[in-house]
């Protein structure tokens, strides 16, 4: 069975799949439970039983939650189950990827200097100077240039503040919580917020989800997902539910 496009928890009135899901938990040993389309305690305890015993399709831990959105789905039902997700949904989202992805590599020079030839340009983009956090004025740095290739204007605020950018946007905002009940509202081209706390923030562009993993592409970030690291890199594996404050689509 395919995974359905959204997610499958508790008191869902998505009997058929629900059962599916029964079944499949008692087939992987984390049962016995009964197969009756219920989605109670006890197909939630056997599902975050599945979670701490399985891992994700990358082989990193499932998120612990009772739930069976996408990355869950594929560790239960196989990888071929999760379509992946590949295009993004118009012009500009396709020319940004195409020009974030021209931008993997890049270093900070000195490293750890938030600054470089590179660096400094994506900076002055939004009007600072070398030194400062630049994963959000690398994206909006990627959506210039992909503006001017196509001859538009560039939809994004000009900020070098992740939190500014969602408070400010004029793109539409998918929530967290919305992208974890419905991950197929998350499309390459868009996006992602995560506020790290303090008023900071850590952002960067999604290039493709496959099995409920996105890879994305991150400025001022490392091979570790740091929100103040060394360069420009390609990520695979985040998660949807690690987006704790949502997408914006232009």
């Amino acid at each position: 069975m395919n995974y359905p496009g959204f997610s499958i928890k508790r008191n869902s009135t998505h009997a058929d799949i629900v059962r599916a899901v029964q079944q499949q938990l008692n087939a992987m040993g984390c049962g016995p439970i009964g197969v009756d389309g219920g989605f109670g305690d006890d197909t939630f305890n056997a599902v975050e039983l599945f979670q701490t015993r399985f891992p994700d399709a990358n082989g990193n831990p499932l998120t612990v939650d009772g739930v069976i959105g996408p990355a869950t789905w594929s560790s239960l039902f196989g990888r071929a189950t999760v379509p992946p997700v590949l295009n993004a949904p118009n012009p500009l989202l396709t020319e940004v990827l195409r020009v974030a992805g021209s931008h993997v590599g890049v270093m900070e020079n000195p490293l750890g200097s938030n600054s470089g030839p590179e660096v400094n340009a994506y900076l002055a983009n939004v009007g600072l100077g070398p030194g400062f956090s630049w994963c959000m004025a690398f994206v909006y740095s990627c959506f210039k240039e992909a503006s001017q290739s196509l001859d538009i204007a560039n939809p994004m605020f000009k900020t070098g503040g992740v939190l500014n950018e969602w408070e400010n946007t004029t793109g539409t905002k998918i929530l967290h919580d919305d992208a974890v009940d419905n991950p197929s509202l998350v499309l390459p081209g868009q996006i992602f917020i995560i506020s790290t706390g303090g008023g900071h923030g850590h952002t960067g562009i999604v290039e493709k989800v496959v099995n409920g993993l996105m890879t994305t592409i991150e400025g001022n970030t490392n091979t570790g997902g740091s929100s103040n690291g060394i360069g420009v890199f390609r990520r695979n594996a985040r998660s949807i539910n690690s987006i704790n404050v949502g997408f914006i689509q232009h």
